[in-house]
């Protein structure tokens, strides 16, 4: 039996899928927030993070149909946060600085040693599918602080605070779970 949630969601899509404009409109009003949240995670900028949901908002727009999302949320999570980043690419090339996006994005490279863009492969279905498998392995506490840190972007120092853990016992935690993530994911043929 669907929730109430998915219900609502597979309306939404209906509307995408009808053409209907309303459909960016209920979209907005219960993902916007989200979105907003997770563009602002990897640029710091309310302003871009509101321009990216936009953005991200319009690209829904021309990916449905043909695609049909069964997670609305993390479909249009994704699509803003790929856009998120790209920005963040550009206005780093400009200005040629670190910063904590980038050093997420390096400790994953490590883990998926092939040297190709992480989100790009992401994007693979096979390696993403090893991916969520191997997340919904974990146990919650492990998984919680893995995706705080390579999906919202959160640095080590608020994973820190969220939790309640030393710094060393954060960083022990995100290297052994890279490494276990290294571990299976060669395991399942999918380096």
């Amino acid at each position: 039996m669907e929730d109430n949630r998915t219900v609502e969601d597979n309306r939404i899509v209906e509307l995408f899928w009808q053409r209907d404009e309303r459909a960016l409109e209920e979209a907005e009003r219960k993902y916007g927030s989200y979105c907003r949240t997770v563009a602002d995670r990897v640029l710091n900028d309310p302003q871009d993070a509101e321009e990216c949901v936009s953005d991200g908002f319009l690209d829904a727009w021309n990916r449905i149909p043909p695609h049909r999302p069964s997670a609305l949320g993390a479909f249009l999570g994704k699509i803003v946060r790929h856009i998120a980043i790209d920005r963040l690419r550009k206005r780093s090339a400009q200005k040629r600085g670190g910063g904590e996006v980038f050093l997420a994005l390096e400790e994953l490279e490590e883990c998926i040693p092939d040297g190709s863009d992480v989100d790009r492969e992401f994007q693979q279905g096979e390696l993403a599918k090893g991916i969520n498998d191997f997340l919904s392995s974990l146990p919650d506490t492990e998984r919680q602080v893995f995706l705080r840190r390579y999906w919202y972007m959160d640095s080590v120092e608020q994973l820190c605070q969220r939790f309640g853990f030393s710094e060393s016992k954060v960083k022990t935690m995100l290297y052994r779970t890279r490494e276990k993530l290294r571990g299976y994911l060669v395991e399942k043929d999918l380096l």
